[in-house]
């Protein structure tokens, strides 16, 4: 059917209703690839036509104000980019006081190191006690919610986490319901299919961003995988919900305009609609699928059917879109150029670490030991860096096909940290042609001017390749799933070890640095000592060369039973050993379930108690004499990370004290 219109009169920059003589019959409408002539898609898009051809407000654009939808997404744009400044220079101001206070204190003596043991201003402890450490209610932050052992809640966002989800989510909410509700219902829900949906595929960018472990914001503003995984899923209800919204619009105007089923019958007629369909009921089984309890009771099943339903998703809401060629396209594609790039990085990176023509590929040996864990020592092919406090995603096939697992770094050669800043080196040839960096320590500088100026001599280019490849170990408690398979297979075998074809992806993170804090205190449960062995070797050895502020280290290790302690012992012992340890280096260790568990080195620094641990008779001990500015590190089960929280919150106005948490929780 054509359609005749005569050119329209402005009036006050509007076109009038009596303007537009449309013959019955539906306008070519992007359903079927047809767009409407330019004058009437600027009417429709300006909100001005008021009436669609035969009431047809559930097809194309009838009905969407594409101007309101543009500009309330510019908007939410520049919400989103005023958040991550402010995030930004918070992380800046912390990282350049760091750096300022680790370069005075490199010359600075302990009594020296006093004036950075405060804060200077009132405000700054305030924000850090009820607002940037805070939990959401009293205690409970990483504490997971359980009616069972084999039902598990989730866990609480902290307060600055939720304040941010509440005013994005209610910035999503009054952009939506932001409509003209004096016009005829079926072109209010019209406008609503529109703004829902621009907003939904508009949110998706930052939802994949937000998944991927190759996040530039990760190491741009320093905040860890953990919290933006705490976002990904709260923005991903959000978009579901705008997404259902989206549906129900539509749904809404068409049963207004067409008989029962009349819905049914456009599905089945259109591609357009089909390909939407497809991608609304994957968000629903995603939905559905990632509720706390079943994500946790089948965890393994939930990354394999998440993944999957996720790529249809994003392939179902792209067709919907390309076939029209509708407005939100562009962040269609935006979201799939993220996807693609973001897996083919971690393609490359596979590649990279993990195979080489001269030395074959990466193996791992996996080792059961007492008190149900396993530790994995990957050997790579080649030799790279390590940052402490990294942690890696472990592939080994065997057992697990193409999934990781992510775990921290528990121990690297020494070769494989970063510079501690040497100015030296002698070398030594070991049989079999190994060369091996043993390095001198730096004198001492004059002054934080003289140290600005002072040159490190770099080793030789041919030193660097002479370097042997890399080994990391991981140790992992044995639970359920993927662990718990590793356990028993190692433990099957004669002398409790495996080894096979594994993978390494990684390392990520390692982006805290602590070299800046006078006194560190490290609080670690179970496994969650891998967190902090390569951290207290490295600033041990960086002390020694004076190129860190850190002067006293505080290990405190709580574990269940004292056969735990096999774990790390060997790597321990390495850590005992190395020069000017005794003293800088305490170990606090606690046995809860041990009776006879109480030791006491004879120089005091290794001490072994009976009991639970108290963070904060720990921190009342520690902080009398405490070294410039105090970092409280803690990884470990969620009950007793939060434990070290409310201990720190409490003593926050004390001095100088900041907080760092090292989870993953999912």
């Amino acid at each position: 059917m054509m359609q005749h219109f005569r050119t329209p009169t402005p009036v006050s920059g509007l076109f009038r209703k009596r303007d537009f003589q449309i013959l019955p019959g539906t306008y070519g409408s992007l359903l079927n690839s047809t767009k409407p002539p330019p004058s009437i898609a600027s009417a429709i898009a300006n909100g001005n036509l008021t009436q669609a051809p035969n009431g047809t407000y559930y097809s194309g654009l009838t009905g969407v104000n594409l101007e309101r939808d543009r500009t309330l997404t510019r908007a939410l744009s520049i919400a989103v980019l005023c958040l991550m400044v402010l995030v930004l220079g918070v992380r800046f101001w912390q990282v350049r006081t760091g750096r300022l206070r680790q370069i005075f204190c490199l010359t600075a003596t302990t009594s020296q190191q006093n004036y950075w043991s405060y804060d200077r201003n009132a405000w700054w402890p305030w924000l850090k006690k009820h607002i940037i450490y805070a939990p959401l209610g009293k205690v409970r932050h990483n504490r997971e919610w359980q009616l069972s052992k084999a039902h598990n809640y989730g866990t609480t966002p902290g307060r600055v986490h939720t304040a941010i989800l509440v005013t994005y989510i209610i910035l999503n909410l009054v952009f939506c319901l932001y409509l003209e509700y004096d016009h005829e219902i079926p072109k209010i829900l019209a406008e609503l299919r529109g703004r829902s949906g621009m907003l939904s595929v508009f949110n998706m960018i930052a939802l994949v961003l937000l998944a991927t472990r190759n996040n530039p914001l990760i190491w741009f503003l320093e905040i860890s995988f953990d919290t933006f995984n705490l976002f990904h899923r709260w923005l991903g209800r959000l978009i579901i919900l705008e997404a259902l919204a989206h549906v129900l619009a539509w749904y809404g105007a068409i049963s207004i305009a067409k008989p029962p089923g009349g819905s049914n019958q456009a599905v089945a007629d259109k591609p357009f609609l089909q390909y939407g369909v497809l991608g609304m009921t994957a968000f629903g089984i995603i939905l559905v699928q990632s509720f706390s309890p079943i994500r946790h009771a089948f965890y393994e099943i939930f990354l394999h059917l998440h993944q999957f339903l996720a790529f249809i998703a994003i392939l179902g809401i792209y067709l919907h879109l390309d076939v029209a060629d509708l407005p939100a396209l562009p962040y269609a594609r935006a979201v799939c150029v993220i996807w693609a790039i973001e897996r083919l990085a971690r393609i490359l990176r596979l590649v990279y670490l993990n195979f080489t023509f001269k030395n074959g590929v990466t193996t791992v040996v996996i080792e059961a030991l007492p008190g149900q864990a396993v530790r994995l020592t990957f050997q790579l092919p080649r030799h790279i860096e390590v940052r402490p406090g990294s942690h890696s995603y472990v592939y080994i096939p065997r057992f697990s096909w193409h999934m990781s697992h992510p775990f921290s770094v528990a121990w690297v050669p020494s070769d494989s940290e970063p510079s501690t800043g040497m100015e030296g080196a002698r070398y030594s040839v070991h049989p079999g042609n190994n060369i091996e960096l043993a390095t001198l320590p730096l004198s001492r500088p004059a002054s934080p001017d003289s140290l600005e100026s002072q040159s490190l001599a770099k080793e030789p280019r041919w030193m660097k390749r002479a370097k042997p490849p890399t080994s990391l170990s991981f140790v992992v408690a044995a639970r359920s799933g993927f662990t718990r398979t590793l356990y028993d297979a190692a433990s099957s075998r004669p002398y409790g070890t495996l080894e096979c074809s594994g993978l390494i992806e990684g390392p990520y993170a390692g982006h805290d640095s602590l070299g800046s804090y006078g006194t560190v205190i490290m609080f670690a449960g179970g496994a969650g000592i891998t967190h902090h062995l390569i951290q207290a070797r490295f600033l041990l050895a960086s002390a020694a060369a004076n190129t860190v502020a850190t002067r006293k280290i505080v290990l405190v290790w709580t574990v269940r039973d004292a056969e735990q302690f096999a774990w790390v012992a060997s790597w321990m012992n390495e850590i005992l050993a190395v020069p000017g340890r005794k003293e800088m280096l305490k170990i606090l260790l606690y046995v809860t379930r041990g009776k006879n568990a109480d030791y006491k080195h004879k120089n005091g620094r290794l001490i072994s108690y009976a009991g639970r641990c108290s963070p904060g008779d720990i921190l009342d001990r520690e902080l009398r004499d405490r070294v410039g500015a105090t970092m409280v590190s803690v990884c470990g089960p969620g009950a007793f990370a939060d434990e070290v929280r409310k201990a720190v919150r409490e003593r926050v106005d004390w001095g100088c004290l900041d907080m760092d948490e090292e989870s993953f929780t999912w």
